[in-house]
C-alpha cells in the first residue's frame, strides 16, 4: 500500500511539472538524441561512430530538444499517456532560417522564441521519452501567440502529409523554382513581389493523373500593398509562368493572384503548396 501511495505521489509530481508544457516548447543546452541503426551499414556520422564501438544505438549531442507531442496529450496523466515525442534543435544560417520561417523547408520547423539563437526543429528526427524525463527539464517556451502555435502545428502536419508532385511536373517547374529562389531576397521590385506572397499553390484538373491536364497556380499574396514602381501583380505572374510553359500532358496553365480572404475554400483544399523540398532532389536539405 505504501508503495502504491509513493507511485501515486510521484505520478502527481510529474503531472504537475508537465501541466505548463505545450507543443513547441523546448529544453535548451547540451542534450542527447538517440536513434537505432544497423551496425553492418551505418549511413550517418553518428551511426558510424556507434558502429565502430559495436553499438546499434547512436547518441548525438544536440543544442536542445523541442516537444512535438500535442498539448492535450502532454498534460494528460503520465499513467495514461506516458510518452512525449521530441525533435532535436539544430543551428542553421540566416538564409536557411528565413526559408524555414516562410515554411519553405518542410524538413524543419520554425520555433519563434529560439529563433534568435538560429535554432530550428529538425523534423526528420523524432525520439520518444517518458514523461518523468521531461519533468526534470527546464521549460523554455517555443512560441508566444496563438498564431505562432498554429504555424508550428502546421509545419508538423505538412511534414507528414505533403503532396508528392509527379516527376513531369517537377521537371516543368524547375526553371520557375530556380527563379523564385534566386530573386526572393533580392532588393528589387521582383524580390519585393516574391516577399509579398504568403504562398504559392497549384491545382491540377481533372486530376494529377489525367491526360491532358490543366494546371492553375494560385499566387496567394499577403494583405498589405506592395510598391511595384508602376508594375502590377499580373506583370510578374505572366513572367513567372513563362518559365513553366505548356508542354507534354500539361496543355493549359493558368495563374491567379489572390488573398486568403478571396481564395475559395474549395480551391484551397483542392490545391497543394509549392515549397523548395517538394521540388528539389535533395529533399530535406
Amino acid at each position: 500500500m505504501a508503495a502504491d501511495s509513493e507511485q501515486d505521489s510521484r505520478a502527481a509530481s510529474v503531472d504537475g511539472a508537465l501541466a505548463s508544457w505545450r507543443q513547441g516548447d523546448c529544453v535548451l543546452g547540451d542534450h542527447w538524441f538517440a536513434h537505432r541503426l544497423d551496425k553492418s551499414f551505418a549511413v550517418t556520422d553518428a551511426g558510424r561512430v556507434a558502429a565502430d564501438a559495436d553499438a546499434d544505438l547512436a547518441e548525438q549531442q544536440v543544442q536542445g530538444l523541442v516537444v512535438v507531442t500535442q498539448t492535450c496529450d502532454i498534460v494528460r496523466s503520465c499513467t495514461e499517456r506516458p510518452y512525449v515525442e521530441v525533435c532535436p534543435l539544430v543551428e542553421v544560417d540566416d538564409d536557411r532560417l528565413r526559408e524555414v520561417q516562410r515554411g519553405r523547408r518542410p524538413a524543419y520547423g520554425f520555433v519563434p522564441l529560439v529563433a534568435d539563437r538560429k535554432l530550428v526543429a529538425d523534423l526528420d528526427r523524432v525520439m520518444t521519452v517518458e514523461k518523468p524525463v521531461v519533468a526534470g527539464w527546464e521549460r523554455t517556451p517555443g512560441w508566444g501567440t496563438d498564431a505562432e502555435a498554429r504555424s508550428f502545428a502546421l509545419a508538423l502536419a505538412r511534414k507528414r502529409v505533403r503532396f508528392a508532385f509527379p516527376d513531369d511536373f517537377t521537371t516543368l517547374v524547375r526553371k520557375l523554382q530556380k527563379r523564385l529562389e534566386e530573386k526572393h531576397d533580392r532588393e528589387s521590385v521582383e524580390g519585393r513581389a516574391l516577399r509579398g506572397l504568403r504562398e504559392i499553390r497549384v491545382s491540377a484538373a481533372p486530376s494529377w493523373d489525367d491526360v491532358p491536364c490543366t494546371l492553375t497556380f494560385f499566387f496567394v499574396r499577403n494583405g498589405e500593398d506592395v510598391d511595384f514602381e508602376g508594375k502590377s501583380w499580373n506583370t510578374f505572374v505572366e513572367a513567372w509562368l513563362k518559365l513553366a510553359p505548356e508542354s507534354g500532358r500539361f496543355t493549359k496553365i493558368y495563374g491567379q493572384v489572390t488573398t486568403l480572404e478571396d481564395l475559395r475554400a474549395a480551391d484551397y483544399v483542392d490545391s497543394d503548396p509549392l515549397d523548395l523540398d517538394h521540388l528539389s532532389s535533395g529533399a530535406g536539405e
